[in-house]
């Protein structure tokens, strides 16, 4: 049996919001302490007191999360909150690790993390899945993704995103115990008799003709079809009628990103700002060669989208009954759809019917899992639902 506890609390400071989530969560889950609990926390919280708050108030045994820019659970959604989610279990198996230096190698990173998992070598859990938080501003999130799925040997399942800070794109940090770290990640590995469901959506479509990236680095878009990026945007902006202000760029570009073509979809990548020679500046990289479109959205698209996924997490659970769910959208999304992205919610809510959830606005999000589309993501819906 898994038990859980979805809390959150708007506190002015970091140790009242460390006693009332402690309290919050000895009430729900009283006797022994959770095993695992995951936080996400705006940085208006001081985070290191914040988490040796939450250690002295109900001694997990395992503490993970991230920053966050906005908070939501079943009961209330927000910005400038923490939540948390409590597990405690006879049926799943938790463990954790970090990895620190993003920026030099991420290869070591995912070593890192996967030192502290117990699964790799143990045959007696069937389904391995891992929840995973980066920090999204070191950048290398695609290539962390894929190294950790090299070193579990495509073993398991991942879900999660990047740390945020509400929208400022200045200091993203992951939490491992009562540390708060940024150039690191974490995971907490879950190992299950159950599966545990994953879903990942989002509604965007291509609005315009392919385009071939001819110069790239890193994060920026130097070239598309061997022109300055920029001036794709514009054509892009004169044929539809919109007004890019290359003063302030985000406010169309919230509603015009890029889609990298994968052959099996398009993965997501939000443009940030313009440099002095035409460059694009995105959320993360783009390589050189990669054809992509700039797409376009609804705000129906991405409530659809939302729930397409809970649904799709739901139906890989093999029939067994959901205990708690944990949910990842872009802040980006946020931004863009401003009071109505709590309709996204308002879906998420429904498709689960009544089965409690937690998360959080990321910078970027992380899936990979069977029969989904994998890796690291900007604009996309990410659910997952742990089995009772």
């Amino acid at each position: 049996m898994t038990e859980s506890a979805v809390v959150y609390t708007n506190a002015p400071d970091a140790e009242a919001a460390a006693l009332e989530l402690s309290r919050k969560i000895r009430v729900a889950l009283p006797g022994d302490p959770p095993d695992a609990l995951v936080v996400f926390a705006s940085p208006r919280y001081p985070h290191e007191p914040l988490l040796r708050g939450l250690y002295e108030g109900c001694k997990p045994k395992l503490l993970v999360g991230a920053s966050s820019a906005g908070e939501f659970t079943s009961e209330h959604r927000g910005q400038g909150l923490a939540c948390a989610l409590a597990l405690r279990s006879k049926e799943i198996r938790f463990s954790a690790g970090v990895g620190r230096g993003i920026g030099q190698d991420r290869k070591a990173v995912a070593g890192q993390i996967v030192a502290g998992f117990q699964g790799l070598g143990s045959r007696n859990h069937v389904y391995r899945s891992a929840l995973v938080m980066t920090d999204a501003l070191a950048g290398h999130a695609d290539d962390l993704v894929d190294q950790l799925t090299l070193a579990t040997a495509g073993k398991y399942q991942f879900f999660g995103g990047g740390a945020g800070d509400d929208a400022q794109f200045r200091r993203t940090q992951v939490f491992f115990g009562t540390e708060a770290i940024s150039d690191a990640a974490v995971a907490l590995e879950i190992l299950s008799e159950k599966p545990v469901g994953i879903g990942v959506g989002h509604g965007w479509e291509p609005a315009g003709p392919p385009l071939r990236v001819t110069e790239s680095e890193g994060m920026m878009v130097v070239s598309l079809n061997g022109l300055p990026a920029l001036e794709a945007f514009e054509d892009h902006a004169q044929r539809t009628g919109q007004t890019l202000d290359r003063t302030a760029p985000l406010g169309f570009f919230l509603h015009n990103i890029i889609g990298i073509d994968t052959g099996s979809g398009y993965r997501l990548r939000v443009p940030l700002s313009i440099g002095e020679d035409g460059s694009i500046v995105c959320a993360a990289e783009i390589p050189a060669g990669s054809t992509v479109n700039l797409m376009r959205t609804t705000a129906h698209s991405a409530i659809d989208a939302a729930s397409r996924a809970t649904k799709a997490a739901l139906a890989g659970m093999g029939g067994h009954p959901p205990q708690v769910a944990l949910f990842f959208d872009c802040v980006a999304t946020r931004l863009r759809m401003g009071d109505v992205f709590g309709l996204e919610l308002d879906g998420l809510a429904q498709s689960l019917q009544g089965v409690t959830y937690a998360g959080c606005n990321t910078h970027g999000q992380i899936a990979r899992a069977p029969g989904q589309f994998g890796g690291f993501h900007n604009c996309t819906a990410v659910v997952c639902v742990l089995p009772a």
